[in-house]
């Protein structure tokens, strides 16, 4: 499992690729922790590999500060079937996010 930490300002997203294995009923799932509320996560645009069927597809996500800032969150990523729900997660990707608030301007 890789973890890696960030700092956004307010509005400033974060894209994050993690390789899909879709082909094998696997999906991206994600859970907020800690100060859930600083951050958003959403799916960008799915770039597949070579274009040939079973090739490993590129996910992307996108993280987001939210204003006014001011926090921290944690977002874990699983890779996960959804049809065995009692399966540990073929991969697990950790996000740690500061949020910083923006202060008056100099």
């Amino acid at each position: 499992m890789e973890v890696r930490s960030i700092v956004l300002g307010p509005g400033e997203p974060y894209e994050l690729r993690l390789t899909g294995r879709g082909a094998r009923g696997y999906v991206w799932t994600w859970q907020v922790t800690g100060d859930a509320d600083v951050v958003t996560v959403a799916e960008g645009p799915t770039a597949c590999g070579a274009g040939l069927p079973g090739a490993p597809v590129e996910r992307t996500y996108v993280v987001r500060g939210r204003p006014p800032g001011g926090g921290r969150a944690r977002i874990r990523f699983a890779q996960v079937r959804p049809p065995y729900p009692d399966e540990a997660p073929y991969d697990e990707f950790v996000l740690d996010v500061e949020v910083v608030a923006v202060t008056g301007a100099a």
